[in-house]
């Protein structure tokens, strides 16, 4: 069983970066898709970005972070990260890292596994 372990999140101002890493506790993170997901206050559960199993894997992103957050991995280190930049009052949420067969459903929660406690990420105006 593959444990995920975020770390990273904080405060920021709007227009701000910041780096979140995920990491695994298994070789076996390299078998799955990584995927980010967050949960802003009072919200459900949304896809952020998706990254396929190779170190070189497909990259997917919600249209709300299109162009502003990149998701990178490297298998070797079992570790991912989400660079975010830009960062808006909207971003404001907990972010998770999560890894299963995400296949054609990988914005949607379902298909991932293993899944980590979370990461505050709080961006001020």
């Amino acid at each position: 069983q593959v444990q995920l372990a975020e770390s990273g999140g904080g405060l920021v101002q709007a227009g701000g970066s910041l780096r979140l890493s995920c990491t695994a506790s298994e070789d076996t993170f390299s078998h799955y898709t990584l995927a980010w997901f967050r949960q802003p206050p009072g919200k459900g559960r949304e896809f952020v970005a998706a990254i396929r199993r190779n170190n070189a894997g497909k990259t997917f992103y919600a249209d709300s972070v299109q162009g502003r957050f990149t998701v990178s991995r490297d298998n070797a280190k079992q570790m991912a990260w989400l660079e975010m930049t830009s960062l808006q009052p909207e971003d404001t949420a907990v972010y998770y890292c999560a890894a299963g067969f995400g296949g054609s459903g990988y914005s949607s929660p379902a298909p991932y596994y293993y899944w980590g406690q979370g990461t505050q990420v709080t961006v001020s105006s």
